[in-house]
């Protein structure tokens, strides 16, 4: 494969990995805010295009793009019943054991260390702006038993993205990254 093949195919993932995750309903905002509530009280006058400056060079790198990419075809494997069984149901249940999901995400906050984990496990917990929004659709999907949205994948992988993004400030502001 020529230089120019892996341009284009490196701008091709770069390009799927963004629409992605804008066609699953999570825009730059949402990250913004989320880095904003991680960030905020370490930083009092962080703005918002720090924020977003931050996300951007997280989801530059190709290993982001390949988690993005990965996960989200999963969710919508899911969402179209198109998954073998026992993977299907556990995937629309988000079942507890099955973990793979932040297993995923977590090769994410990896990039840029162990603030990212911290971070990470936080915001999985608390469950702010859209990751809340994220967990409830998944909760309807589930009582419904309808064929609706599975965001077993995105709402880690979003989790995983501000972590990452408030690790790589972290970093900046100290200068290591």
């Amino acid at each position: 494969m020529s230089n120019m093949d892996y341009a284009v195919r490196d701008e091709k993932v770069r390009e799927t990995a963004y629409r992605l995750l804008k066609e699953r309903g999570v825009t730059m905002d949402h990250l913004v805010e989320l880095v904003m509530y991680l960030q905020k009280p370490y930083f009092p006058d962080l703005s918002s295009e720090t924020c977003e400056y931050n996300i951007r060079k997280v989801l530059e790198k190709r290993e982001i793009q390949n988690a993005i990419i990965t996960g989200i075809q999963l969710d919508i494997l899911a969402e179209k019943g198109m998954l073998m069984e026992p993977l299907q149901e556990m995937m629309e249940q988000d079942e507890g054991l099955y973990g793979i999901d932040e297993v995923l995400a977590l090769s994410i906050v990896n990039v840029y260390g162990s603030i990212g984990f911290t971070n990470y496990g936080y915001v999985d917990k608390v469950k702010p702006g859209i990751l809340k929004d994220l967990n409830q659709k998944k909760e309807s999907h589930q009582k419904k038993k309808d064929k609706g949205n599975v965001h077993t994948f995105l709402d880690d992988i979003v989790g995983a993205i501000a972590a990452a993004a408030s690790s790589r400030l972290a970093h900046s502001r100290f200068g290591t990254k």
